[in-house]
């Protein structure tokens, strides 16, 4: 098996376990405050991390350390708005919103860097969001407050995704992972620390098994196979993946709690599915051989 074919998979299995981690945040918040929560996600984050990537971590370079500051700050503003957004709308609703970032990308490559994205992406992109949409918007569409910080959320993962990619083209980010989650916990902290609602030790043992699993599932497995991938797939066909994430969820509320698979999960699965094949298919390649066949 390619490499490429190997870190598509594995982004695959890592859309499965954010897909279960909506709801699991939704419990483990609760009425607490999401600043300790996403404190102690990242901070167990850095420890499990640290033990993994230890030949990295005691290599790491100040420009390593400086890099993973620059891919902190989107990244933890894409995870804070969102959480927060969490608390005030669906999980349907919010998980459609952040779909969003598969157009925004390819928009903010056009506004910024001038970079026009491949006809095919921006197909294989609409495929994917239709899908999604399919799945998603179950009733009539309206905008709350909590959806306003999903699609600032929706924004702040798609610069993310974009830096990511630009400095992967350069660099070995291993270095990196470590310290752009040390600052995550670092700015998560200092907000707990203004946050009068903060509870630095729940006896809620749901909070603790969802700080558990969204640290090293959501969150130190997903963001590093999403980091090493983006030095061979481009931020565009990374977001396109990510939108494996509601029907995963839907899945996994069938198993867990009983729910119905819809023909709206079946219709937009098979939309999202399509919009990856589409992403990744080279059609050039493809007619060339389908050419030379007929000659």
């Amino acid at each position: 098996m390619e490499r490429r074919q190997l870190l598509l998979i594995l982004l695959i299995i890592g859309t499965a376990f954010w897909g279960i981690s909506y709801s699991i945040t939704k419990m483990a918040i609760g009425d607490y405050s999401p600043n300790t929560f996403l404190f102690y996600r990242f901070l167990l984050a850095v420890i499990v991390l640290s033990i993994i990537f230890w030949k990295y971590v005691k290599n790491t370079t100040i420009e390593a350390v400086k890099i993973g500051a620059i891919l902190a700050f989107p990244m933890f503003l894409g995870i804070q708005l969102q959480t927060v957004g969490l608390k005030y709308t669906d999980a349907s609703q919010c998980s459609f919103i952040a779909g969003l970032t598969v157009i925004i990308i390819p928009l903010l490559k056009l506004a910024v860097y001038r970079t026009n994205t491949s006809l095919k992406i921006w197909i294989a992109a609409l495929t994917a969001l239709t899908g999604l949409f399919i799945i998603a918007i179950q009733d009539k569409f309206t905008i709350n407050l909590g959806d306003l910080f999903t699609i600032a959320g929706a924004f702040a993962f798609a610069i993310y995704l974009i830096a990511v990619e630009k400095h992967s083209a350069a660099k070995n980010l291993l270095y990196s992972i470590v310290p752009m989650f040390a600052f995550c916990a670092l700015f998560t902290f200092c907000l707990a620390l203004t946050d009068s609602k903060s509870n630095w030790l729940p006896e809620n043992n749901t909070f603790w098994m969802g700080v558990i699993y969204c640290a090293l599932f959501s969150t130190a497995y997903m963001y590093t196979v999403s980091n090493i991938s983006q030095r061979y797939l481009s931020a565009e066909r990374v977001a396109v993946i990510y939108l494996f994430e509601p029907v995963f969820g839907a899945i996994g509320a069938f198993f867990i709690l009983g729910e119905n698979l819809s023909w709206r999960l079946l219709l937009g699965g098979s939309l999202i599915f399509a919009g990856t094949i589409i992403s990744e298919v080279n059609f050039s390649s493809r007619l060339k051989i389908i050419n030379r066949k007929s000659s």
